[in-house]
């Protein structure tokens, strides 16, 4: 049997007046198609768990949002608007009741037989390394070579770091400091890194 939160209800409590009888609403639809359901409160609001995450909503300060977390299930949407059913500022922004519980046993539905899809992962362009950088590093022994063996997110971060100079000035200096961390090894936030256990 579904679990309630009573952090859920001071959640709904505290929202702002247009909210909370959206938020009620849409708690009743998410327990009335999956009465196993199991609330919490997840980076600060209400989520629904059923055999791993499930649906989440929020508030905030002049609409909602819900969401169900398997994109194998299929919403049809705008896809322009916040969230899987847009910005939601009163009850008639939500589908009819038996629309939403629709939704919500489809979700039950592949959750139960193991269906989901992976979240699609946006891929970074590789960011150019400034050319002074680059020659910079061909002049320090080795640094070069250190500075390829770095992580792409580490070569990214050194490349921002240098790009984002607003004078020349500034850009010499961090391109200096760059190249005597890099042919140490470290990484533009070495200082913040935990040593690695021996």
């Amino acid at each position: 049997m579904g679990k309630k939160d009573p952090r859920v209800d001071a959640y709904i409590a505290k929202a702002e007046p247009f909210a909370r009888p959206i938020l009620r609403r849409l708690r009743t639809l998410v327990h009335r198609g999956c009465p196993e359901v199991v609330e919490e409160i997840k980076w600060g609001a209400p989520h629904f768990n059923y055999r791993g995450m499930f649906c989440g909503m929020a508030t905030f300060k002049e609409h909602c949002i819900v969401g169900f977390w398997n994109r194998a299930l299929k919403i049809e949407r705008d896809p322009g608007a916040a969230g899987q059913f847009g910005r939601i500022t009163s009850l008639g922004d939500l589908p009819s009741d038996a629309v939403f519980v629709g939704y919500v046993r489809e979700a039950k539905r592949l959750a139960d037989e193991g269906i989901r899809l992976a979240p699609v992962r946006k891929s970074k362009k590789p960011l150019p390394v400034p050319a002074p950088l680059t020659a910079a590093l061909k002049r320090k022994r080795g640094a070069l070579a250190r500075f390829e063996a770095l992580s792409p997110s580490q070569r990214r971060n050194y490349s921002e770091w240098i790009g984002d100079a607003k004078t020349d000035a500034t850009r010499d200096r961090r391109i200096a400091t760059a190249v005597e961390w890099i042919a140490e090894g470290k990484s533009r936030n070495w200082k913040y890194e935990r040593p690695r256990p021996r």
